[in-house]
C-alpha cells in the first residue's frame, strides 16, 4: 500500500447512515424470517436467510467498508463497487424472497396502516407491473451502466458527493430491476417464457463487453481525474484502467453464465430441478405454497 493510500485509510470514517440502514434491514428481515420459518420451514428455509444476509454484507462492502475510501483513487476499486451493487448484491437479496419476511418483520401497525394501503394503490400496482417488465428491467440496467460511465457523468460523480451517492443508488436500484425477471421472487410472476431468460442474460453481457472492451483497448486514460489522483497501488492509471476493464469483462461473464446454466438445466430437466433445499427454480414454488393468511396474522 502506498503512503497516499495509507493516509486516506487512516482518515476514513465509517458512514453511519449506511451502516445503520443496512443493520436495520438485516434485523427486520431476520425477525420476519424467523416468524415465518416456524410455520413454513420449507419455503423460508435457512439458505434464504443466508442469501439475504450475504446480499446485505455485499452492500456493506461496496458502500460502508474502507473500499469506499479508494474509489476516487483507482478505477479498479470503483469497478468492484459497481459490480457488487449491480451484479452481486441484487440477486442475493432476491434469492432471500424478502417480501413476506420484511412485512412480517415490521410492526403490524405499520404494515396494516401504511405499507398495506400504499401497496394497494392502483397507481403503485400499475407502476410496479410496468417497472418489472423484463424489457424495462434490461433497458434500465443498460442505460444506467452506459450513462454513468460516460466520462462527463463519471467526473461529475467523483466531484460531487451527492451525485456519487445517487450513482450508487441508481446502480443498486437498476440491479434489483434487472435481476427480478431472472430470480422472480415472490410475489412476482413470469412475464416472459422461462427459455428467454438465458437470452436475456446473454444480451445483458453485450453492453458490458462493449464498455470493458473500450476501456481495455483504449490507448489513453478515459477518466482524466485518475491522472492526478493519489495512487492506491504502484501501477499507472492506464494499467489500472486495463485491469478494471478485464475485471468487469470476466466477472460479468461468470456472474451471468451461472444463472443461465441453472435456468437451462431447469428447462431441459424432465422434472423440476432442485439443489439441496431448492435453488433458483425453488423460488418459483413460493406462490404455490399453502401460505394461509389467517396463520400469518397470528404468527
Amino acid at each position: 500500500m502506498t503512503p497516499d493510500a495509507q493516509a486516506i485509510l487512516e482518515s476514513w470514517s465509517a458512514p453511519i447512515g449506511v451502516n445503520v440502514s443496512l443493520c436495520l434491514a438485516a434485523l427486520i428481515y431476520t425477525f420476519g424470517w424467523h416468524r415465518l420459518h416456524r410455520i413454513f420451514p420449507k419455503p423460508f428455509s435457512g439458505w434464504r436467510l443466508a442469501a439475504f444476509l450475504s446480499g446485505i454484507v455485499t452492500l456493506w462492502i461496496a458502500l460502508g467498508s474502507p473500499l469506499e475510501a479508494f474509489d476516487d483513487m483507482s478505477l479498479s476499486v470503483h469497478m468492484v463497487q459497481h459490480l457488487l451493487l449491480m451484479a452481486v448484491a441484487p440477486p442475493l437479496i432476491w434469492l432471500g424472497a424478502p417480501a413476506l419476511p420484511v412485512l412480517r418483520g415490521l410492526p403490524q401497525s405499520m404494515t396494516r396502516r401504511v405499507v398495506g394501503p400504499f401497496l394497494r394503490f392502483g397507481f403503485v400496482k400499475r407502476f410496479g407491473r410496468l417497472a418489472t417488465h423484463p424489457a424495462i428491467c434490461w433497458l434500465a440496467a443498460t442505460f444506467a451502466l452506459i450513462g454513468w460511465h460516460v466520462p462527463v457523468m463519471f467526473a461529475l460523480a467523483l466531484r460531487w458527493d451527492w451525485l456519487h451517492e445517487l450513482e450508487h443508488a441508481c446502480f443498486f436500484g437498476t440491479g434489483l430491476l434487472f435481476w427480478w425477471p431472472v430470480v422472480q421472487p415472490w410475489p412476482g410472476t413470469a412475464r416472459w417464457p422461462r427459455w428467454s431468460i438465458p437470452l436475456y442474460l446473454f444480451c445483458a453481457t453485450l453492453p458490458c463487453d462493449a464498455l470493458s472492451g473500450f476501456l481495455a483497448f483504449c490507448d489513453r486514460v478515459v477518466y482524466s481525474s485518475y491522472l492526478s489522483a493519489p495512487r492506491a497501488v504502484s501501477i499507472s492509471p492506464l494499467e489500472d484502467q486495463e485491469f478494471a476493464a478485464a475485471l468487469m469483462w470476466v466477472s460479468v461473464t461468470i456472474i451471468f453464465l451461472v444463472p443461465a446454466v441453472f435456468v437451462t438445466l431447469e428447462i431441459l430437466s424432465p422434472q423440476r430441478m432442485y439443489l439441496p433445499e431448492d435453488t433458483l427454480a425453488g423460488l418459483q414454488e413460493i406462490p404455490r405454497q399453502p401460505l394461509d393468511a389467517s396463520k400469518l396474522e397470528v404468527i
